[in-house]
């Protein structure tokens, strides 16, 4: 196995959520409540903790406090694990978030690019052999010690992490292929026309120093500031040793309120479900024990948490800790956020209710 001790993990958490509509107004997207139990965030930070990553270093600039404030609070509470922040780490060294944080001495990030670059003194640390680049919004459990040990046995200048799927959804990615060799041929950011069904699975794993040589080359130039549009092509181009590793299991990209709404009604499907309530981290009320339902009075085929309090019926649904139902009320094939109190006699289908009751119906048949 390899030796994670050596391995810089960093988490892009960018996002602000405004292709979810009013489930993303108001709060980060990597804060977004997702299957009854976490947020998406938790994913990436539940998998690295799991997989024997003693850190990961945080790359955020939207709202960057709030998310800093939440991740030390729920994250940084023990030992063996701990969300790092950079330039903000030593005001964060105590149990409590600070009462304030150092002024701000480097000028924004237009990119996921950026953030490596203007961090670079925190991610290139000594003794760093190799970088693992994590997003904050795909819902997966992967150990990724065997992508970095493949890594390493290859010699690979960078490891992508792919996916196959149905074609129907490749314009949404980047669309990789690989030679009889497993050496990446081709790398396409969302293209119009895709000819293959294999795409990246927004994680991997570089070469330290050879990330850093290209972005120091990058940078200053004509480009986007992206990871994907811009560093990958261009060491494809320039013909690095560039190799695929296969994730098998359940990984989504949840880029809309549709993709959302989707996955949560995959999750209600109980023991079909691709990833079953019991293997995603808990850290909404983490106290409040959750299960799937197949039936009980009140409750069809959901996920329910154990303080629910329910005088009418749900089907089909995932709901949070703190949720109540009321008299004669319906909630079916929806997603049903912290606390939120549906009002006797509702009649729900097809939404996500957010904690303040407010209810965002999801169209039909929508495939962004």
């Amino acid at each position: 196995m390899a030796d994670l001790g050596t391995v810089r993990a960093v988490l892009l958490a960018g996002g602000e959520g405004r292709r979810m509509g009013p489930l993303g107004t108001g709060r980060l997207k990597p804060l977004v409540p997702y299957g009854g139990t976490c947020r998406l965030i938790d994913f990436s930070l539940a998998n690295a903790r799991d997989s024997g990553l003693p850190e990961v270093l945080l790359l955020s600039q939207y709202e960057e406090r709030l998310l800093m404030d939440d991740l030390h609070r729920t994250w940084n509470t023990g030992p063996g694990f701990r969300v790092r922040f950079g330039p903000y780490d030593a005001a964060y060294a105590g149990p409590e978030p600070p009462a304030a944080l150092p002024p701000r001495t480097w000028p924004p990030e237009r990119g996921t690019a950026d953030a490596l670059i203007r961090k670079a003194e925190y991610v290139f640390t000594e003794g760093t052999r190799d970088v693992l680049v994590l997003h904050a919004d795909h819902v997966y459990r992967y150990d990724y010690g065997p992508l970095v040990a493949a890594h390493r046995a290859s010699g690979a200048a960078l490891t992508v992490a792919y996916q196959r799927i149905d074609m129907r959804w490749v314009h949404l990615f980047g669309m990789v292929r690989f030679d009889g060799g497993g050496r990446l041929t081709e790398f396409t950011e969302k293209p119009e026309n895709p000819t293959s069904d294999l795409v990246f699975a927004a994680f991997c794993v570089f070469d330290a120093a050879v990330l850093r040589r290209y972005l120091t080359e990058l940078d200053g130039t004509d480009w986007q500031h992206d990871i994907s549009r811009d560093v990958i092509p261009a060491m494809l181009a320039a013909g690095e040793h560039i190799r695929g590793h296969e994730v098998r299991g359940h990984w989504e990209d949840i880029g809309t309120v549709e993709r959302y709404h989707r996955a949560h009604l995959a999750l209600a499907a109980g023991p079909r479900a691709p990833l079953p309530v019991g293997r995603m981290p808990r850290t909404v009320r983490p106290e409040v024990g959750r299960r799937w339902v197949a039936g009980a009075p009140g409750v069809r085929t959901s996920v329910v948490p154990s303080d629910l309090v329910n005088a009418g019926l749900v089907h089909d649904s995932v709901l949070f800790p703190g949720v109540r139902v009321g008299a004669g009320a319906r909630v079916r094939r929806s997603v049903v956020l912290p606390g939120a109190v549906i009002p006797p006699g509702a009649d729900i289908d097809g939404a996500v209710v957010l904690e303040d009751g407010r209810v965002q119906h999801v169209a039909e048949g929508v495939s962004a």
